[in-house]
């Protein structure tokens, strides 16, 4: 049994009962609906459900986690006389991560002979719960505390990000593309393409026409970025269209022989933002 305790966030958008069987603990982002505007947390609404709020108008707004929340969840681990090793939601998509700092550095002081490490993944969706199952991985091969520390300051840079949505709506609702932008795609069926850059930033790459061909430009980022002499693994996560996720799946396959590890759904913290028919495809890459 390790003295230390892998944390995350509900942002990773791994399910719980997997969480579970990795042995780590997570700490959840609230979201809530402006028509209701009862706050509600990470997994508290059935995934189907959410979205068709979304599909049915409902404007869906998340909440970063505060150093109180932080607190208190890190104070349980520190007190069972364990070290904390938490992997964040990227600072550049959430203050989440600016909140855990500031809660380790108070404990820190409390808990003098503890270790408390908040790595920034610059991550988000499937992409941080790929680098929380590196982290697994790597703990469970027997790494200390420092030496997991260290590994994944130096492989999140090459989790690669690439995503696609259905809907330019709700991107335009979050300041990434104008309404001009958004309407034009909308009847031409444009669907941009876009990656998490080094900076933990969602960045508009490029345009397709049409949904299938959205999803094979994921797949070509795949064959020019993949570095096979990393973690071959890859993940997909998807905002309930399941269907596509697994076409893209089989894409991968049948292109690279290349086995998808996890299909996982886009929990409401990320997809609020991205909206319903979000496709994502995550891999360790030769660079972002």
């Amino acid at each position: 049994m390790k003295d230390y305790v892998i944390v995350t966030d509900t942002a990773c958008d791994i399910s719980q009962e997997i969480l579970q069987q990795w042995g780590v603990q997570e700490i959840d982002l609230t979201f809530r609906f402006e028509k209701d505007n009862v706050e509600r947390k990470g997994r508290e609404m059935p995934i189907k459900e959410f979205y068709d709020c979304m599909r049915e108008g409902g404007v869906a707004k998340t909440a970063a986690i505060n150093p109180d929340v932080f607190i208190e969840s890190f104070e349980n681990i520190l007190a069972e006389g364990k070290d904390i090793l938490y992997i964040g939601f990227s600072s550049g998509l959430s203050s989440t991560f600016n909140s855990s700092q500031i809660a380790a550095n108070e404990l820190q002081e409390k808990y003098s002979d503890r270790k408390i490490v908040v790595i920034d993944s610059l991550c988000a969706s499937a992409g941080q719960g790929l680098c929380v199952y590196l982290a697994v991985q790597k703990r469970d091969s027997g790494a200390s505390f420092e030496e997991l520390a260290e590994y994944l300051e130096d492989i999140k840079l090459n989790i690669c990000h690439w995503f696609t949505v259905d809907d330019l709506v709700y991107l335009k609702r979050g300041g990434r593309v104008s309404a001009t932008t958004a309407f034009v795609g909308t009847v031409l069926s444009i669907k941009p393409v876009m990656h998490v850059d080094n900076e933990g930033k969602l960045i508009p790459i490029s345009k397709c026409r049409g949904r299938k061909a959205s999803l094979s430009a994921l797949a070509d980022r795949y064959g020019e970025l993949r570095d096979k002499s990393k973690s071959g693994t890859v993940f997909i996560s998807h905002s309930d269209a399941l269907e596509d996720a697994e076409y893209l799946r089989d894409l991968l396959k049948s292109r690279y022989g290349t086995e998808v590890e996890i299909i996982t759904d886009i929990g409401p913290i990320i997809g609020a933002h991205s909206g319903p028919g979000t496709m994502a495809l995550f891999f360790v890459g030769t660079e972002r």
